[in-house]
């Protein structure tokens, strides 16, 4: 298995995750992330309604909330997987050590053998997760804005 973010040396870490925070930020742009993630379902106002109706109505809001998230990520794949192939390719270049010019000299099975090795680090995991959530609070006071 080659280099990645889980087997490197800390300093190579470091500079690797900047060049991956660089092309991310590209492909959340090109792949529009935020505005799908804003998509949210017209749901059935159940504030007034008699108990059994309002019980109904919740019921019928879990399916369409269900809904709008499947819709929301099969848009994202979309994007992500047809529309912007090279930049998503060259995410997961990087988090491979691999230039994103020299991307489709490698063959899948090393990208997922590798992304498997990554994303089962728990460590690598926990800094991502954190970085999301810090990402997330200016998120949502961005889109409040």
């Amino acid at each position: 298995m080659g280099k990645n973010l889980a087997n490197c040396k800390p300093s190579e870490f470091l500079k690797q995750t900047y060049k991956i925070k660089r092309s991310v930020a590209e492909w959340m742009d090109a792949v529009d992330v935020l505005a799908i993630l804003k998509r949210k379902p017209q749901l059935i106002a159940t504030a007034a309604l008699p108990e059994e109706e309002r019980k109904k109505a919740e019921e019928a809001n879990a399916k369409i909330a269900r809904d709008q998230v499947k819709k929301n990520l099969s848009d994202l794949l979309d994007k992500a997987l047809e529309e912007n192939a090279e930049k998503t390719l060259e995410i997961m270049a990087l988090c491979c050590f691999i230039e994103p010019e020299d991307a489709d000299n490698h063959p899948m099975s090393e990208y997922l053998e590798s992304l498997g090795e990554l994303i089962s680090d728990t460590g690598v995991m926990s800094f991502f997760t954190s970085l999301v959530q810090l990402g997330q609070t200016d998120m949502v006071t961005a889109v409040k804005l």
